[in-house]
């Protein structure tokens, strides 16, 4: 199971909508804070999207156009859907944003936030229960039980501090590009922003 921002994609899905609605030095900052695990991440949440309020759902297809699909993912979810395996990607952003995304690369799960919109703009408000690291944690659980795999065949892969109880759940937690506090406490670390070196962890490349 793959995090999104920074993970799946190379972004911070929601500084692309922050850049659009003149808050991104803001909202940098308390992303930053709460990937380190500085603050409460369905606060913090709360906090960056209520800077988003008024902006037109048209910066949605914007958003979108920006974000960059980390390297070798396209391998990863080929090569795991070869052994009958299922990739996932549980995150903090946003569906409007990862849901085409998703699709595109085949993605089996994808769970998101969404944005609550009123007459075609953003409340600044999320709409429903926010995921946060417990959220994620139990997407895991959710969507290997759905699949018939048990934990012990489960792999999570995620860089920032909400990351941690979903990287904890899993069998094999892989810090990606990460924060110190998820290196500190995932099973291991890899570094180079491709994530085709998840392969070898799964026994899939020599």
């Amino acid at each position: 199971m793959l995090d999104a921002d920074s993970t799946l994609i190379r972004e911070e899905a929601i500084e692309l909508l922050a850049d659009a609605a003149g808050s991104l030095e803001l909202v940098t900052e308390v992303t930053e804070r709460a990937m380190r695990g500085e603050l409460d991440f369905a606060e913090s949440l709360r906090e960056r999207v209520a800077t988003l309020a008024g902006l037109d759902v048209a910066e949605f297809e914007r958003a979108r156009a920006r974000m960059t699909p980390t390297a070798g993912v396209e391998e990863l979810i080929e090569r795991v859907h070869a052994i009958d395996g299922r990739v996932g990607v549980v995150s903090g952003g946003f569906h409007e944003l990862l849901d085409p995304l998703a699709e595109r690369l085949g993605l089996d799960f994808c769970r998101a936030n969404r944005l609550e919109v009123v007459d075609g703009r953003l409340s600044g408000r999320v709409d429903g229960a926010v995921v946060d690291a417990a959220g994620k944690a139990a997407a895991l659980e959710e969507w290997a039980a759905a699949s018939g795999i048990p934990l012990e065949r489960t792999v999570a892969v995620g860089d920032g501090a909400n990351d941690l109880q979903m990287l904890g759940r899993a069998r094999l937690g892989v810090a990606f590009c990460a924060k110190p506090v998820v290196r500190r406490q995932a099973d291991v670390a890899i570094d180079a922003p491709d994530l085709s070196a998840v392969l070898p962890l799964l026994g899939l490349r020599g």
